[in-house]
Order: C-alpha cells, then structure tokens, then sequence
C-alpha cells in the first residue's frame, strides 16, 4: 500500500474522479471504499464496522474482519509498510473472528486492487476523507538485537532470545508434547499434532540411517524433541546445540526425566563455536538454516562438514522462497516484531553454497503442504488458549503470534513459501556414503 501513502503526500495529484460521489460519513466512507476494492463478493470474509453495520451483507463466512474504530481502514491502506500494518492489528484498529488465515484473502485482493495510478488516486482520495489515525499505543516491549554486525555471534545470540526466550509455557500451550516447532510430517491429513511430529522426526532420523551407538549432532536443537527421539528409538548419543537459554533449560529437564543424561549432552552454543575435533556420524539441522543469513551459508556447510565423519550424512530442513513472488512490500513485520535478522533464499541459492562446500545433494523433498497444515493447528490451539496464554504473555504478544503463523499459513498455501529437508552427503576419498540407493526405505 506504499503507492497510496506516497499519492496522498504528493501535492496536485489528489483530484476526484468523476465518477466517485463523495460520501458523508465515516460508516458511508467505509462502505464506498469497500465497494470501490472489491467489484467481487470475498469468498471467505464479512467485514463488521464499528458501529455493528456488516458489508457486504450478513451471510456466514469462513471469517470476520471487525474495523474498530472509523480510522481503521485509512491506518490499514495507507500504512507505510507492512509492519505498520501489523501494528495496527496489535493497537486493535482491528481484529478478526473466525478463520485468520482467511482474512489474508481480502490482503491479496487488495493488491490487485489498487494497480494502476487512476485506482490509486480514487481509493487515496477517499481515504484522506476518513479520520486520520490516532498514535499507537500498541505493546510490544520486547527489544530488537542491536550489539554486533548482522548475523555477528553476539547478534545472533540476541536474536534467538528475542524469539525463543518469549516463555517456555506459552510455546507449551500450543505445540505438542515434544514441544517440535518446525513442520510436521503428516503421513494422513487425519493425523492430529501429536502424531505427524512424531513422524517427522522418525522420517529424518531413517533419513540419516541412525544405528544403535552413533553420534548425533542437532544444530539448533531447540527444546530436545528430535534428540529425545533418536536417543530413545534409535540408541545414538546425541549433543545438541541453541542459542536459547530457555530452550536448553527445558530441554535438559527433559533428558532428566527421562533417564537419557549417558545418551544426550547438550549446550549452549553457536554452530560456529563447535570444535571440529570433535566428528559425528550424522547431522541434523531443523527449523534453524534461516537464522544463518544467506552471507554466511557456506560458513554454515562447510562447518557442517568439517563436523562429520567421511560417509556421513547431513539433514537440512529450513523455510525458503516458494515459487509464487511476494507483492511488493517492505518494513518486514516479522522481521520487527518475530524473527529478526531471519533470512530466506530460494532452494537454488540454498544448496549451491553447500555444493560448493564439497557436499552431495542426495536428496530434496518438498513439505510445503504440510507446514501449512502445520501452522493450522498452532493457530488453533493457541486461539483456544488465549486466555491461558494472556498469564504468560501480554495481548501484543498472543497477537503478535497469531498474525505471524495465519499468515505464514497462508503464505505455505499459495506457494510464496516452502520448505525442503536436503539430505547431504560427505562423501569419503573413495566416493562411498551411507546415503541409500533407493528411497523405500525412508517411507515404509
């Protein structure tokens, strides 16, 4: 919505089109402005205005956009970037009931909406007409990193806590009991949480052909799930390594409990701390590639391969670009307000620093469908627990949560994003690795 914020500033360029009648009232203001976006109905979305008035009409649908005050619609539109746009959301200018991911809809038709300049102006004159904004006051108290050179160790350590460190019993309320955040591997749509977890991390352990006795290294092991596993399925000792001092402490309370302290060993640490001296069988690395940067891709493999015994193998399993662009867009609200310093490239420009590192790509697998279905249900446990979640985090945060993961929902949906676990092989001076021949094994 950039162009209209920049059309409404630009002197001699605010005329009326004659077709457009100016309306009175905020409410009547409103309503035109819809009518001008959207010449066809939402599949999907209502929209409720402030005052209790519905447009266009009263018929249920998947979702409700609830404008909250007159305002609303000129802080959404006129927004001067995407974060602005996120903080109107997080100072209640509006809301959504029902289905969030949903709401997304009426997002990318108003992209479509407003190409061309006569558009432009016609919808930047009727917004000027609607109340200006009031000053946010929205609640987002956390601080961005700011020591240290991007994806510097010291930064990057700020980062990680920025995210992770939110509270351990607010991610508890809605991940699963292995308390995995990354994508899930649903063998049937069926499948509740619980199970397709479980089986995205049998899936990558037989990926990495993990025997009894083997050594283990999960970068960015995040609260244990996946070294819990291997340890107690698959016999192997296990290090794991985060940035998150929560994460860690959880995690070893986990390893306490279960009896596991002679399989796991875990620390606080940054990949690039870890001591080359010290070689595994195999590696995993899950949910964590996109904190790397795409500067420091090929310190990441060839440290990853510095780590690993010739013949091993490496799993890597991150989010990057999908096929489908993202709209023109910037002031990132995930980058604000979820993820900073977080960077995602496209797969081409995510295995070739590794090829370049000396690796064999064995294998790709795309679960682009599944991360989505994944983020659904994160979405719907957290919205069934917000009142629980408000004892551990403010309503800027449980916001700020669920804006973050509908969207990333929709975005894994129409392809704008993907994910894709490589599986990697260093392949020993004589051109063997334990990579299979065949993939049946993987999926039986």
């Amino acid at each position: 919505m950039l162009a209209l914020t920049q059309l409404i500033r630009r002197p001699g360029r605010n005329r009326v089109h004659p077709a457009i009648k100016t309306a009175v009232t905020p409410e009547q203001l409103t309503q035109q402005i819809l009518d001008q976006l959207t010449r066809e109905p939402l599949k999907n979305l209502n929209v409720r205005l402030w005052n209790g008035s519905l447009w266009p009409d009263d018929q249920p649908k998947a979702a409700m956009l609830v404008l909250k005050r007159p305002s609303a619609l000129r802080e959404i539109l006129l927004a001067d970037s995407e974060a602005a746009v996120g903080e109107a959301y997080l100072d209640n200018a509006f809301d959504v009931e029902g289905n969030m991911e949903a709401a997304f809809e009426l997002a990318d038709h108003l992209m479509e909406s407003t190409q061309g300049w006569t558009r432009k102006l016609e919808i930047a004159y009727l917004l000027k007409k609607l109340p200006e904004s009031p000053i946010c006051s929205c609640d987002d108290s956390r601080h961005l990193p700011t020591r240290g050179s991007k994806h510097s160790v010291r930064r990057d350590h700020e980062a990680i806590q920025f995210h992770y460190n939110v509270s351990n019993d607010f991610y508890a309320l809605w991940l699963d009991k292995q308390m995995a955040y990354s994508c899930a591997y649903f063998k049937d749509p069926s499948e509740d949480l619980e199970e397709a977890q479980q089986n995205k991390f049998d899936l990558i352990c037989r990926k990495l052909g993990l025997r009894s006795g083997q050594r283990l290294l999960d970068i960015g092991c995040g609260w244990g799930g996946l070294v819990l596993h291997a340890a107690e399925h698959y016999r192997v000792h296990a290090v794991g390594v985060t940035l998150s001092e929560q994460q860690l402490q959880y995690a070893q309370e986990a390893v306490q409990r279960r009896g596991l302290e002679r399989q796991i060993r875990l620390h606080l640490h940054d990949y690039r701390e870890l001591r080359e001296l010290e070689q595994y069988d195999a590696i995993s690395s899950v949910g964590m590639v996109e904190h790397v940067g795409r500067e420091n891709l090929s310190v990441y493999f060839r440290k990853a391969r510095h780590l690993l015994k010739p013949g091993g193998l490496f799993l890597n399993h991150g989010i990057g670009l999908g096929p489908v662009p993202f709209p023109g867009k910037s002031g990132s609200f995930i980058q604000q307000h979820v993820f900073p310093d977080s960077d995602l490239v496209s797969i081409n420009d995510m295995l070739q620093p590794a090829e370049n590192a000396g690796w064999e790509i064995r294998d790709v697998e795309c679960l682009r469908e599944h991360y989505a279905q994944t983020l659904r249900h994160w979405v719907q446990r957290l919205e069934a627990a917000h009142d629980q979640a408000l004892s551990f985090v403010s309503e800027s945060t449980y916001r700020i949560w669920r804006l973050y993961m509908s969207g990333c929902a929709h975005n894994f949906q129409t392809g704008r994003l993907s994910i894709y676990q490589s599986l990697l092989a260093k392949v020993d001076p004589k051109g063997a690795s334990r990579a299979p021949s065949v993939r049946s094994m993987w999926y039986s």
